[in-house]
Protein backbone atom coordinates (compact mmCIF):
# COMPACT_ATOMS: atom_id res chain seq x y z
CA UNK A 1 0.00 0.00 0.00
CA UNK A 2 1.36 3.77 -1.13
CA UNK A 3 1.22 6.87 1.09
CA UNK A 4 -2.28 6.69 2.69
CA UNK A 5 -4.93 9.68 0.99
CA UNK A 6 -6.56 10.76 3.57
CA UNK A 7 -8.69 13.25 1.65
CA UNK A 8 -12.59 12.55 0.82
CA UNK A 9 -12.11 12.93 -2.92
CA UNK A 10 -8.94 10.92 -3.12
CA UNK A 11 -7.28 7.40 -4.34
CA UNK A 12 -8.36 5.97 -0.66
CA UNK A 13 -11.61 7.13 -0.81
CA UNK A 14 -12.79 5.07 -4.02
CA UNK A 15 -10.62 2.20 -2.84
CA UNK A 16 -12.64 2.15 0.65
CA UNK A 17 -15.65 2.30 -1.78
CA UNK A 18 -14.40 -0.65 -3.75
CA UNK A 19 -12.97 -2.80 -1.06
CA UNK A 20 -16.51 -2.97 0.57
CA UNK A 21 -15.66 -0.47 3.42
CA UNK A 22 -17.46 1.63 3.12
CA UNK A 23 -20.38 1.63 5.36
CA UNK A 24 -19.52 -2.23 6.03
CA UNK A 25 -20.99 -4.55 8.60
CA UNK A 26 -18.79 -4.17 11.75
CA UNK A 27 -18.22 -6.87 14.59
CA UNK A 28 -20.52 -6.57 17.49
CA UNK A 29 -20.03 -8.48 20.93
CA UNK A 30 -23.47 -10.41 21.34
CA UNK A 31 -25.19 -9.01 24.27
CA UNK A 32 -28.82 -10.13 24.85
CA UNK A 33 -31.76 -8.03 23.26
CA UNK A 34 -33.05 -7.00 26.87
CA UNK A 35 -29.80 -5.99 28.25
CA UNK A 36 -28.90 -3.47 25.56
CA UNK A 37 -32.48 -2.53 26.07
CA UNK A 38 -31.55 -1.50 29.45
CA UNK A 39 -28.47 -0.14 28.78
CA UNK A 40 -29.57 2.21 25.76
CA UNK A 41 -32.49 3.89 28.27
CA UNK A 42 -31.77 7.46 28.09
CA UNK A 43 -32.05 9.96 31.75
CA UNK A 44 -32.05 13.30 32.52
CA UNK A 45 -31.19 13.22 35.79
CA UNK A 46 -27.37 12.07 35.60
CA UNK A 47 -26.27 14.82 32.75
CA UNK A 48 -28.63 17.50 34.76
CA UNK A 49 -26.09 16.79 37.72
CA UNK A 50 -23.09 16.63 35.32
CA UNK A 51 -24.11 19.83 33.96
CA UNK A 52 -24.70 21.84 37.07
CA UNK A 53 -21.76 20.92 38.68
CA UNK A 54 -19.76 21.44 35.32
CA UNK A 55 -21.05 25.16 34.85
CA UNK A 56 -20.81 25.95 38.52
CA UNK A 57 -17.18 25.11 38.46
CA UNK A 58 -16.44 27.15 35.29
CA UNK A 59 -18.74 29.91 37.24
CA UNK A 60 -16.37 29.75 40.30
CA UNK A 61 -12.84 29.96 38.36
CA UNK A 62 -13.78 32.66 36.07
CA UNK A 63 -14.75 34.31 39.22
CA UNK A 64 -11.57 33.84 41.11
CA UNK A 65 -9.67 34.73 38.01
CA UNK A 66 -11.38 37.74 37.24
CA UNK A 67 -11.31 38.79 41.08
CA UNK A 68 -6.99 38.10 40.80
CA UNK A 69 -6.72 39.24 37.66
CA UNK A 70 -4.19 40.26 36.43
CA UNK A 71 -2.04 38.88 39.10
CA UNK A 72 -0.55 35.56 38.79
CA UNK A 73 -2.09 33.87 41.05
CA UNK A 74 -4.94 33.69 39.22
CA UNK A 75 -3.39 31.42 36.51
CA UNK A 76 -4.38 28.76 38.08
CA UNK A 77 -8.21 29.32 38.01
CA UNK A 78 -7.85 30.16 34.49
CA UNK A 79 -6.35 26.88 33.67
CA UNK A 80 -8.99 24.54 35.10
CA UNK A 81 -11.44 27.03 33.39
CA UNK A 82 -9.55 26.24 30.06
CA UNK A 83 -9.90 22.60 30.65
CA UNK A 84 -13.24 22.64 31.03
CA UNK A 85 -14.13 25.36 28.16
CA UNK A 86 -11.88 23.47 25.74
CA UNK A 87 -11.22 19.79 26.83
CA UNK A 88 -14.75 19.24 29.43
CA UNK A 89 -16.59 21.18 26.23
CA UNK A 90 -15.12 18.14 23.91
CA UNK A 91 -16.95 15.13 25.01
CA UNK A 92 -20.31 17.47 25.94
CA UNK A 93 -20.52 17.85 22.39
CA UNK A 94 -19.63 14.78 21.41
CA UNK A 95 -22.02 12.61 23.51
CA UNK A 96 -25.13 15.51 22.94
CA UNK A 97 -24.13 14.90 18.98
CA UNK A 98 -25.56 11.61 19.71
CA UNK A 99 -28.29 12.23 21.55
CA UNK A 100 -28.01 10.40 24.38
CA UNK A 101 -26.49 12.41 26.87
CA UNK A 102 -30.52 13.17 27.90
CA UNK A 103 -33.64 11.80 27.86
CA UNK A 104 -35.14 15.53 26.94
CA UNK A 105 -33.95 16.28 23.32
CA UNK A 106 -34.02 20.42 23.56
CA UNK A 107 -31.38 19.64 26.51
CA UNK A 108 -28.99 17.68 23.97
CA UNK A 109 -29.60 20.89 21.73
CA UNK A 110 -29.07 23.47 23.85
CA UNK A 111 -25.81 21.81 25.21
CA UNK A 112 -24.59 20.49 21.89
CA UNK A 113 -24.50 23.84 20.82
CA UNK A 114 -22.92 25.69 23.83
CA UNK A 115 -20.03 22.76 23.46
CA UNK A 116 -19.66 23.16 19.46
CA UNK A 117 -19.27 27.05 20.48
CA UNK A 118 -16.42 26.80 22.47
CA UNK A 119 -14.80 24.09 20.61
CA UNK A 120 -15.15 25.85 17.70
CA UNK A 121 -17.10 23.29 15.51
CA UNK A 122 -19.87 23.81 13.34
CA UNK A 123 -22.76 21.91 14.92
CA UNK A 124 -24.25 21.00 11.59
CA UNK A 125 -21.14 20.27 9.86
CA UNK A 126 -19.50 18.19 12.86
CA UNK A 127 -22.97 16.26 13.93
CA UNK A 128 -22.84 15.28 10.02
CA UNK A 129 -18.70 14.31 9.87
CA UNK A 130 -19.31 12.52 13.37
CA UNK A 131 -21.87 10.60 11.94
CA UNK A 132 -19.58 9.34 9.12
CA UNK A 133 -16.66 8.62 11.79
CA UNK A 134 -19.31 6.35 13.16
CA UNK A 135 -20.01 4.90 10.02
CA UNK A 136 -16.32 4.14 8.62
CA UNK A 137 -14.30 4.49 11.62
CA UNK A 138 -10.38 4.70 10.32
CA UNK A 139 -11.47 4.14 7.53
CA UNK A 140 -8.65 6.26 4.86
CA UNK A 141 -10.87 8.41 2.67
CA UNK A 142 -13.95 8.36 4.40
CA UNK A 143 -13.49 8.95 8.16
CA UNK A 144 -12.51 12.79 8.52
CA UNK A 145 -12.36 12.83 12.07
CA UNK A 146 -8.69 10.85 11.80
CA UNK A 147 -6.89 13.05 14.30
CA UNK A 148 -3.37 10.86 13.81
CA UNK A 149 -2.69 10.27 10.28
CA UNK A 150 0.49 7.99 9.00
CA UNK A 151 3.08 8.14 8.96
CA UNK A 152 2.64 10.72 12.11
CA UNK A 153 3.73 14.18 12.20
CA UNK A 154 4.99 15.00 15.65
CA UNK A 155 5.25 18.59 15.16
CA UNK A 156 1.27 18.44 14.23
CA UNK A 157 1.19 16.27 17.73
CA UNK A 158 2.26 18.86 19.46
CA UNK A 159 0.69 21.54 18.56
CA UNK A 160 -2.77 19.93 19.14
CA UNK A 161 -1.79 19.81 22.88
CA UNK A 162 -2.00 23.80 22.63
CA UNK A 163 -4.98 23.82 20.58
CA UNK A 164 -3.27 25.97 17.80
CA UNK A 165 -3.67 23.01 14.90
CA UNK A 166 -7.05 22.50 15.51
CA UNK A 167 -8.01 26.70 15.96
CA UNK A 168 -6.09 26.92 13.02
CA UNK A 169 -7.78 24.89 10.99
CA UNK A 170 -11.27 26.38 12.72
CA UNK A 171 -10.91 30.24 12.46
CA UNK A 172 -10.73 29.63 8.30
CA UNK A 173 -13.76 27.30 8.12
CA UNK A 174 -15.56 29.74 10.00
CA UNK A 175 -14.80 32.57 7.87
CA UNK A 176 -15.64 29.80 4.88
CA UNK A 177 -18.45 29.14 6.01
CA UNK A 178 -19.79 32.52 6.90
CA UNK A 179 -19.04 33.80 3.68
CA UNK A 180 -21.62 31.15 2.99
CA UNK A 181 -19.78 28.67 0.93
CA UNK A 182 -18.56 25.12 2.69
CA UNK A 183 -15.39 23.32 1.84
CA UNK A 184 -15.33 20.54 -0.57
CA UNK A 185 -15.00 17.43 2.00
CA UNK A 186 -18.26 18.90 4.12
CA UNK A 187 -20.12 18.81 1.15
CA UNK A 188 -19.32 14.89 0.66
CA UNK A 189 -21.00 14.33 4.08
CA UNK A 190 -23.47 17.25 4.95
CA UNK A 191 -26.99 16.85 3.31
CA UNK A 192 -27.62 19.40 1.11
CA UNK A 193 -30.78 20.64 2.95
CA UNK A 194 -28.77 20.88 5.92
CA UNK A 195 -25.96 22.93 4.81
CA UNK A 196 -27.85 26.02 5.20
CA UNK A 197 -27.52 25.69 8.96
CA UNK A 198 -23.74 25.24 8.78
CA UNK A 199 -23.30 28.58 7.24
CA UNK A 200 -26.08 30.44 9.46
CA UNK A 201 -24.04 28.86 12.97
CA UNK A 202 -20.96 30.70 11.42
CA UNK A 203 -22.65 33.76 11.05
CA UNK A 204 -23.62 33.93 14.40
CA UNK A 205 -20.08 32.75 15.87
CA UNK A 206 -18.38 35.40 13.88
CA UNK A 207 -20.47 38.35 15.40
CA UNK A 208 -19.89 36.74 19.07
CA UNK A 209 -16.12 36.62 18.37
CA UNK A 210 -16.21 39.98 16.95
CA UNK A 211 -17.85 41.36 19.72
CA UNK A 212 -15.27 39.96 22.42
CA UNK A 213 -12.38 41.25 20.51
CA UNK A 214 -14.30 44.53 20.24
CA UNK A 215 -14.67 44.41 24.34
CA UNK A 216 -11.30 43.88 24.49
CA UNK A 217 -10.23 46.05 22.74
CA UNK A 218 -12.51 48.69 24.53
CA UNK A 219 -11.49 47.86 27.66
CA UNK A 220 -7.47 47.50 26.58
CA UNK A 221 -7.66 43.88 28.64
CA UNK A 222 -7.39 40.51 27.20
CA UNK A 223 -10.12 39.57 30.11
CA UNK A 224 -12.97 39.00 27.66
CA UNK A 225 -10.76 36.92 25.29
CA UNK A 226 -9.64 34.51 28.93
CA UNK A 227 -13.49 33.91 29.29
CA UNK A 228 -14.04 33.38 25.24
CA UNK A 229 -11.70 32.05 22.51
CA UNK A 230 -8.85 31.63 24.43
CA UNK A 231 -9.50 28.82 26.58
CA UNK A 232 -10.10 26.79 23.41
CA UNK A 233 -6.27 27.52 23.24
CA UNK A 234 -5.09 27.03 26.63
CA UNK A 235 -7.64 24.59 28.19
CA UNK A 236 -7.27 21.83 24.91
CA UNK A 237 -4.27 19.56 26.43
CA UNK A 238 -7.09 17.24 28.04
CA UNK A 239 -9.08 16.60 25.23
CA UNK A 240 -6.15 15.58 22.83
CA UNK A 241 -4.37 13.50 26.21
CA UNK A 242 -7.15 11.49 26.15
CA UNK A 243 -8.25 11.58 22.34
CA UNK A 244 -5.19 10.76 20.92
CA UNK A 245 -5.59 7.41 22.91
CA UNK A 246 -8.75 6.47 20.90
CA UNK A 247 -7.54 4.63 17.76
CA UNK A 248 -3.25 5.91 18.40
CA UNK A 249 -1.57 3.48 17.16
CA UNK A 250 -4.20 0.69 15.96
CA UNK A 251 -5.26 -0.78 12.55
CA UNK A 252 -7.20 1.42 10.28
CA UNK A 253 -9.39 0.38 7.35
CA UNK A 254 -10.72 -2.55 9.53
CA UNK A 255 -14.13 -3.68 10.39
CA UNK A 256 -13.88 -4.53 14.29
CA UNK A 257 -14.02 -1.81 16.45
CA UNK A 258 -11.98 -3.70 18.82
CA UNK A 259 -8.33 -3.45 16.44
CA UNK A 260 -9.22 0.40 16.13
CA UNK A 261 -10.40 1.88 19.18
CA UNK A 262 -8.80 1.87 22.80
CA UNK A 263 -10.64 1.61 26.07
CA UNK A 264 -8.55 3.14 29.46
CA UNK A 265 -8.68 3.01 32.70
CA UNK A 266 -8.70 6.13 34.18
CA UNK A 267 -9.27 8.32 37.28
CA UNK A 268 -12.59 9.65 38.14
CA UNK A 269 -11.23 13.43 37.32
CA UNK A 270 -10.62 12.77 33.97
CA UNK A 271 -13.45 10.64 33.25
CA UNK A 272 -15.77 13.74 34.50
CA UNK A 273 -14.04 16.21 32.16
CA UNK A 274 -14.42 13.18 29.35
CA UNK A 275 -17.33 11.77 30.38
CA UNK A 276 -17.09 7.88 30.35
CA UNK A 277 -15.42 8.45 26.49
CA UNK A 278 -12.56 6.36 27.99
CA UNK A 279 -14.58 3.37 27.39
CA UNK A 280 -13.77 3.84 23.53
CA UNK A 281 -14.55 0.50 22.66
CA UNK A 282 -18.24 0.19 23.90
CA UNK A 283 -18.67 3.80 22.81
CA UNK A 284 -18.25 2.47 19.48
CA UNK A 285 -19.84 -0.68 19.28
CA UNK A 286 -22.95 0.70 20.86
CA UNK A 287 -22.91 4.11 20.08
CA UNK A 288 -26.82 4.59 21.30
CA UNK A 289 -25.57 3.39 24.91
CA UNK A 290 -25.73 6.92 26.98
CA UNK A 291 -22.12 7.65 28.39
CA UNK A 292 -23.78 7.17 31.87
CA UNK A 293 -24.22 3.35 31.19
CA UNK A 294 -20.65 2.97 29.68
CA UNK A 295 -18.86 1.42 32.82
CA UNK A 296 -21.76 -1.23 32.53
CA UNK A 297 -21.53 -1.98 29.32
CA UNK A 298 -18.09 -2.35 29.62
CA UNK A 299 -18.60 -5.00 32.46
CA UNK A 300 -20.58 -6.98 30.04
CA UNK A 301 -18.44 -7.76 27.21
CA UNK A 302 -15.37 -7.26 28.54
CA UNK A 303 -14.55 -10.80 28.13
CA UNK A 304 -15.03 -10.41 24.69
CA UNK A 305 -12.40 -7.24 24.30
CA UNK A 306 -8.85 -6.81 24.48
CA UNK A 307 -7.75 -5.62 27.99
CA UNK A 308 -8.17 -2.42 28.61
CA UNK A 309 -4.69 0.10 29.27
CA UNK A 310 -4.50 0.20 33.69
CA UNK A 311 -3.64 4.51 33.14
CA UNK A 312 -3.48 6.78 30.66
CA UNK A 313 0.53 6.83 31.15
CA UNK A 314 -0.24 2.62 30.81
CA UNK A 315 -1.63 3.81 27.50
CA UNK A 316 0.52 6.27 26.55
CA UNK A 317 3.52 3.83 26.95
CA UNK A 318 2.09 1.18 24.55
CA UNK A 319 0.79 3.45 21.76
CA UNK A 320 3.86 6.04 21.66
CA UNK A 321 6.57 2.74 20.15
CA UNK A 322 3.84 2.11 17.53
CA UNK A 323 3.76 5.66 16.86
CA UNK A 324 7.42 5.84 16.38
CA UNK A 325 7.16 2.91 14.33
CA UNK A 326 4.61 4.22 11.83
CA UNK A 327 7.14 7.29 11.30
CA UNK A 328 9.28 4.56 9.89
CA UNK A 329 6.75 2.05 8.15
CA UNK A 330 3.41 3.74 7.97
CA UNK A 331 1.43 -0.22 7.23
CA UNK A 332 2.65 -1.27 10.71
CA UNK A 333 0.17 -0.82 13.91
CA UNK A 334 -0.87 -2.53 17.04
CA UNK A 335 -2.14 -5.63 17.13
CA UNK A 336 -4.02 -6.05 21.24
CA UNK A 337 -4.21 -9.39 22.33
CA UNK A 338 -7.75 -10.83 22.86
CA UNK A 339 -8.52 -13.12 25.72
CA UNK A 340 -9.71 -16.69 25.62
CA UNK A 341 -13.42 -15.91 25.70
CA UNK A 342 -13.38 -13.69 22.86
CA UNK A 343 -14.40 -14.04 19.53
CA UNK A 344 -11.64 -13.61 16.52
CA UNK A 345 -11.03 -10.22 15.05
CA UNK A 346 -13.04 -9.76 12.23
CA UNK A 347 -10.21 -7.75 9.64
CA UNK A 348 -10.35 -5.97 6.48
CA UNK A 349 -6.98 -5.41 5.71
CA UNK A 350 -6.05 -4.50 2.85
CA UNK A 351 -9.47 -4.46 1.14
CA UNK A 352 -10.19 -8.39 2.42
CA UNK A 353 -13.63 -8.58 4.79
CA UNK A 354 -12.93 -11.50 6.62
CA UNK A 355 -16.01 -12.48 8.81
CA UNK A 356 -15.35 -13.50 12.42
CA UNK A 357 -16.08 -17.21 13.02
Amino acid sequence: MGKRDYSMHGTDAARAVEAGLAAAEWYHTDVPRKEMKALMTRADQPALRDTALLFAAMIGFAAAGIALWPSWASAPFWLAYGVLYGSAMDSRWHECGHGTAFKTRWMNDALYQVASFCMMRNPTTWRWSHARHHTDTIIVGRDPEIAIMRPPEVLKLALAFIGLRDVAQAIPRMLLNASGRLHPDEATWIPEQEQPKAIRAARVWVRIYAATIALALWTGSFLPLMLVGLPRIYGAWHHVLTGFLQHGGLADNVIDHRLNSRTVYMNPVSRFIYWNMNYHVEHHMFPMVPYHALPALHEKIKHDLPAPNRSMPDAWREMWPALRRQMQNEEYFLERALPPTAKPYRLALHGAPVPAE
